[in-house]
């Protein structure tokens, strides 16, 4: 009896110390799960907020007069509230009018006047819109996309109101954040007829994800990071915009004409993003890969006079001649 009592008491101090490891490591896992989530809860909002949270006044703008141009100034209201300045640089029967649309930061979008006066030169109108948050538009935060469509809408009502636009195409071009926008918006405003966008990412989370490996960070952390880079956003800028991004809007095109163009070193917005909007993009669509890291696609003596660029102004005006030059 004495022997089978020693057992097993010995076998219950046993069990009481498995029992006690187990709970021991799966407090200190819980422990550790809840500060991973912790920090990565909180990288997006300390990482973006100096990024965002903030009015881009620009040091340098442009006039239509130096590039022999008059451009008329117009203020719109966004149906969110929001007052949004655009210049419209007019021609007799125009074929098209291209709304321009810059990147995050900058240039002003009054950079494309050059591109406004090739265009007319071509028999093209254009519009050059100032998101919000960006020059004399309102606005105290970059919306990275996700609301900017909003601001678009607002031109496109006005275009389509306007009797010298009755019945002309409306094709709207953007670089960087702005090809982003430029897709969303064509993604979400079925009056645009047409598409230029220019190294976009396919998503906020997925540049946020690509820069985060360029600056040294394992890319399993990148990948992980990239749902609260989304949930942050949706809750920054609200819920309803929480599937809006370049890579979704692109699979609404329809048959609407687009060209889609990156350069394939691109050290700002990787290249890696425009082969993910090329996997969800309807199959008629044009695309122009340029080698090296030309984030403005044009080279950067031409920006300005881009007639000068002979590939890039080809590419651009042989786009808008194809679909919309028989008017």
């Amino acid at each position: 009896m004495k022997f089978d009592y020693t057992f097993s008491a010995s076998g219950r101090t046993t069990t009481k110390k498995s029992n006690k490891l187990k709970r021991v490591t799966l407090t200190v896992l819980l422990v550790l799960v809840l500060i991973s989530l912790t920090i990565m809860t909180a990288v997006p909002p300390l990482i973006m907020k100096d990024f965002i949270n903030m009015h881009v006044d620009y040091k340098e703008t442009y006039k239509p007069e130096e590039y022999g141009l008059t451009a008329e100034k117009i203020r719109l209201e966004t149906e969110d509230g929001l007052n949004v300045v655009a210049y419209d640089v007019y021609v007799d029967k125009p074929k098209a009018v291209v709304i321009f649309l810059s990147g995050i930061h900058n240039p002003s979008v009054t950079a494309y006047f050059g591109h406004a006066k090739m265009l007319q030169d071509n028999g093209y109108a254009s519009a050059l819109l100032e998101v919000r948050a960006h020059g004399e538009s309102d606005g105290n935060v970059i919306a990275l996309g996700y609301k900017e469509y909003l601001d678009v809408k607002a031109l496109v009502e006005h275009i389509k109101k306007s009797d010298k636009y009755k019945d002309v195409p409306i094709v709207v071009f953007g670089v960087s954040m702005g090809g982003a926008v430029a897709i969303n918006s064509i993604g979400e405003i079925p009056e645009i007829d047409g598409l230029i966008s220019l190294s976009a990412y396919s998503a906020w989370e997925d540049v946020f994800g690509d820069n985060m490996v360029n600056m040294g960070a394992p890319s399993f952390f990148a990948t992980l990071q990239k749902p609260f880079v989304k949930l942050y956003s949706a809750v920054k800028f609200g819920f309803g915009s929480y599937n809006i991004s370049p890579k979704n809007e692109i699979k609404k095109l329809g048959d609407r004409p687009a060209l889609i163009m990156h350069s394939k070193d691109d050290s700002q917005v990787p290249y890696a993003n425009f082969e993910r909007i090329a996997e969800k993009m309807p199959q008629h669509v044009e695309t122009w890969s340029r080698e090296g890291d030309l984030h403005f696609i044009i080279h950067k003596d031409h920006f300005m006079a881009p007639e000068g660029d002979i590939e890039y102004s080809q590419k651009i005006l042989g786009f808008l001649d194809k679909h919309f030059g028989n008017r």
